[in-house]
């Protein structure tokens, strides 16, 4: 073999040396351990992984459980609600009721609030026409009977509350007399009432008609008045 061709097998056994050494890295690579080889262990990552899934699985176990909730209590409101809807409109219909007949029984009291005091008159009525049928010239007879009319007038309008308002002797109540006249003498005090032109009646404790009085007052110049009497 020429010296030509060993320095050719030379270059040629050169040259796969450093194919060989070239390939060397990428079948270490191939053979680096898995995660079963290596003493069971997973890799870090994968961890992070595993254990973010089971994560997003717990948080949408809780959002369902959460939803069932919320429908559940959903549920028990709207039946709250509706019972409380027929409950309100219940009471809208009886209050709606009792204001009806209020209004009625309220029309019906004012319209026939004088029917005891017309019942209570119709007997005096009678007794009238009564006295004025009777036959007769005798004066005293029909003035008795129209006395009696008078008190039986009486005694109905104080069945209702009706009372005279006494005056004469009494002094001057601006609540319940009426001045009309004024009189100067030293008979009697100043402001009193010495003369009832109108009685006056109260119903109750109310006045419904003061009474017409002529009221005292004292002498301007008594002394000039005793000398001329």
């Amino acid at each position: 073999m020429s010296s030509e061709d060993m320095s050719s097998e030379e270059k040629n056994e050169h040259l796969t040396e450093i194919n060989v050494k070239e390939a060397e890295p990428d079948v270490e690579k191939e053979a680096e351990p898995t995660g079963s080889d290596n003493g069971g262990q997973e890799k870090p990552a994968d961890i992070k992984k595993a254990s973010g899934e089971v994560s997003d699985r717990d948080t949408l176990a809780a959002d369902e459980d959460d939803l069932v909730a919320l429908k559940k209590r959903l549920a028990e409101a709207s039946k709250k609600a509706e019972e409380y809807y027929h409950r309100l409109a219940r009471l809208q219909a009886d209050y709606d009721n009792f204001r009806r007949r209020t209004r009625q029984e309220t029309e019906s009291l004012y319209k026939y609030a004088s029917e005891q005091l017309v019942c209570a008159l119709l007997p005096v009525l009678d007794n009238f026409e009564r006295a004025m049928a009777a036959e007769g010239d005798a004066l005293e007879s029909f003035k008795s009977g129209v006395e009696m009319i008078y008190r039986q007038l009486q005694d109905v309008l104080a069945a209702e509350g009706v009372a005279v308002i006494s005056s004469v002797g009494e002094q001057f109540d601006p609540a319940r007399h009426e001045a009309v006249l004024q009189a100067e003498t030293g008979e009697h005090a100043e402001n009193t009432v010495i003369e009832e032109f109108r009685r006056g009646y109260c119903l109750k404790d109310k006045v419904v008609r003061p009474a017409m009085v002529k009221v005292a007052k004292s002498p301007q110049n008594p002394q000039k008045s005793q000398e001329v009497e």
